[in-house]
């Protein structure tokens, strides 16, 4: 697989191009105001556990490198996370939840185990946080380890820094009510990861 992950490096620049963020100008650590509206959009979010997001990932552990698109598929406690790599039309489909993690399309899989991120750090050299990640592609803090947000002009997340990780929100859909993310980057370096939505579904 990490053969192929190298192979598939060579794709990531035409996915980053088209992820290019676009920057915002301010950043500064919120005002009441931005805060407030924060506090109000987790509220909302807060038990958005039922929702389907496609769109185009790129994933580097600063050595091997991915991307493809993204199908991500939450429902309640459980998930279905597939990975479709162009050219070459093969997946990587992880499932699971409470109870266990499945991934299939791998070398030597499929691997199954209690944790989906020590799957995908084992079989792919990722270290992606799933759990946190869950939380922040809505564009609000995960449980447990404290977070620091800044703001951009538009009074919305522009950098959340949680559990080691700089989430940067370069654009949002402000159609929507409450705003969601349209480009979500994680960086923790060697990682990174890089994600642009292309639809949300929320139920």
């Amino acid at each position: 697989m990490k053969s192929s992950l190298r192979f598939l490096a060579a794709l990531a620049p035409l996915l980053l191009a088209a992820c290019v963020p676009q920057k915002q100008l301010v950043r500064n650590q919120g005002d009441a105001v931005s805060l407030a509206q924060q506090a109000a959009r987790e509220q909302q979010l807060a038990n958005a556990d039922h929702w389907t997001l496609q769109g185009l990932i790129s994933v580097s552990n600063g050595k091997d490198g991915g991307s493809g698109t993204l199908t991500w598929i939450q429902n309640g406690e459980h998930y279905d996370f597939t990975v479709l790599y162009p050219i070459t039309g093969k997946s990587v489909h992880l499932t699971g939840g409470p109870d266990g993690a499945l991934l299939e399309g791998v070398d030597g899989g499929p691997l199954q185990g209690a944790s989906a991120e020590a799957l995908m750090r084992r079989a792919m050299g990722w270290d992606i946080p799933l759990d946190e990640l869950r939380a922040w592609v809505l564009g609000v803090r995960a449980q447990g380890a404290g977070a620091a947000l800044s703001f951009g002009d538009n009074k919305l997340p522009s950098l959340l820094q949680q559990d080691g990780w700089s989430v940067s929100y370069p654009v949002w859909d402000t159609t929507r009510q409450p705003p969601l993310p349209v480009k979500v980057f994680a960086d923790k370096p060697p990682y990174k990861v890089r994600l642009k939505i292309n639809s949300w579904s929320m139920q």
